[in-house]
């Protein structure tokens, strides 16, 4: 019969803990820098506006399963917001976006915080105005994208659309 000792027993329990923690992490960081996307943009990839006119545009986006990005209006000051933008000058003003309000998270290492978050698939409502003519836009969506044990580096993704102005 082995006999381990009570104190070496605590040792392997911490030490699979931290290391179970450092491999979910590390996964984290793998999705991050390979081929799949932690947020994917769905569509529309094309859309026909009446020009000088604020149009609503439904904007749909799919977070990768096992993963959540924080809400427009995170819970806590200091994490990342998600945010939609389009840059000056390419023929087309975003008026406004509006985002879901995010879902309610508690994450097992502590259970005290809720966290407010999108997961699956999320719709943006963005009131766009362009200009007169065909502008290849590419807007912005900026996030960051946590599993349930670590965080990502914040990421920006371009958002193509082709805005027809009419």
């Amino acid at each position: 019969m082995i006999r381990i000792s009570l104190r070496t027993a605590a040792a392997v329990a911490i030490t699979a803990v931290f290391a179970s923690a450092f491999a979910q992490g590390q996964a984290a960081q793998a999705r991050s820098t390979g081929k799949a996307a932690a947020v994917e943009y769905l569509f529309p990839e094309q859309v026909s506006v009446a020009a000088g006119k604020s149009t609503a545009v439904a904007l749909h986006f799919r977070i990768a399963p096992g993963l959540h990005i924080n809400s427009h209006t995170p819970a806590e000051v200091e994490l990342i917001p998600t945010a939609f933008s389009i840059p000056e000058g390419s023929g087309v003003r975003l008026d406004s976006a509006a985002y879901p309000p995010g879902t309610n998270l508690v994450l097992p290492l502590d259970p005290k915080t809720k966290l407010s978050v999108y997961s699956g698939e999320f719709i943006i409502q963005a009131r766009l105005t362009a200009s007169p003519g065909d502008h290849l836009v590419e807007a912005r969506l900026r996030y960051q994208a946590c599993d349930n044990a670590a965080c990502m580096p914040p990421k920006t993704i371009t958002v193509p659309i082709d805005v027809i102005g009419k």
